[in-house]
């Protein structure tokens, strides 16, 4: 198959084995594969996350649905796929879920693909052989297992409560799928890590964290139906990271609340609303319980040797965003 990641295979030794599986190996590998979408340049979130991106996807219905990040297909207008015999076919962007991170995109012609059952990670054994895959077959296939689970905060105010890390680190990991002992569907890659997550093994070992894929079930059809999945939050487009046990803004997203109100670099979060901030992911939380997109947000900063209060007024995150155009 003609692919990006042509030059990204999996060493031979890394790959599963058919034997090694109740499954059709190849037969589930199949429903993985290589995605490619193009943003307008101009485009809110081609700042940060670029105008070309590349990643992979899993088909899970026969209907020609397929789960993937939503980073991958946020603002996209031209998507598609490629199998694993090289068919080239163009999908539709149906929805992102914020809280999940998850994206879901339809084929705009039949797949003939077989489609992967989604399963539920949290039935997993420990120990348990998995296979990580992206598009490709077999050649983009590496043998795996959970390192750890636990909670993940993205410095991207995301959070999840039990994220899975997983190891080795997959060569072209953006959407790839996680296949569990039964041959379905436990997880969606999302990123790379180059340090341990507790309980993981020994530091500095490269992992993926996989976004569960129990977490997009309650909500599939209406994802699919294009229906809004979960209240929106508010946003202060606040990127910050944990810096010797404190909250840090490290920068601000452009033209967001936290910029309209002049957050700077190397503020420290005290408070929110009157609540110590002890961690990014509390952080997020405390912010999330405060109202809907619009509300009011007070913060206690540090900037420098100045300790000061601020109200910054929140917004929709995806108000910056061009609006989906429906097929």
């Amino acid at each position: 198959m003609a692919s990006p990641f042509d030059h990204l295979e999996v060493e031979e030794q890394l790959r599963p084995a058919a034997l090694q599986f109740d499954f059709d190996l190849n037969e589930r590998l199949a429903a993985v594969v290589a995605l490619e979408a193009h943003v307008d340049p101009e485009a809110y979130s081609a700042r940060n996350l670029g105008a070309d991106r590349y990643g992979n996807a899993t088909v899970v219905d026969a209907a020609g649905l397929m789960l993937t990040m939503g980073y991958l297909i946020t603002e996209a207008d031209d998507v598609r796929v490629t199998t694993v015999d090289g068919r080239e076919i163009h999908a539709h962007v149906l929805g992102v879920d914020a809280a999940s991170g998850l994206g879901l995109i339809h084929a705009l012609e039949p797949l003939r693909l077989p489609a992967m059952p989604i399963g539920d990670s949290r039935n997993l054994k420990e120990g348990a052989t998995l296979i990580s895959a992206g598009g490709g077959g077999r050649a983009h296939a590496l043998r795996s297992r959970i390192a750890a689970r636990g909670p993940f905060a993205g410095y991207w105010e995301y959070f999840l409560e039990e994220a899975l890390f997983v190891e080795p680190a997959h060569p072209h990991w953006s959407g790839a799928a996680l296949i569990g002992p039964e041959g379905d569907l436990v997880g969606v890659a999302s990123l790379r890590m180059e340090q341990s997550a507790e309980g993981a093994g020994d530091s500095g070992t490269p992992m993926n964290m996989f976004v569960p894929a129990e977490l997009i079930t309650p909500i599939l059809a209406d994802l699919a139906a294009g229906r809004q999945t979960t209240p929106p939050r508010p946003w202060l487009g606040v990127i910050a990271q944990e810096i010797s046990q404190h909250v840090v803004v490290v920068n601000v997203s452009p033209q967001g609340p936290a910029a309209r109100a002049e957050l700077r670099r190397g503020d420290v979060i005290h408070r929110i609303a009157g609540q110590r901030v002890r961690d990014l992911g509390a952080f997020y939380k405390q912010l999330w319980a405060l109202g809907p997109p619009g509300v009011s947000v007070p913060l206690t900063l540090q900037r420098g040797s100045d300790v000061f209060d601020m109200e910054v007024r929140s917004a929709d995150r995806t108000s910056l965003q061009r609006k989906r155009r429906l097929n």
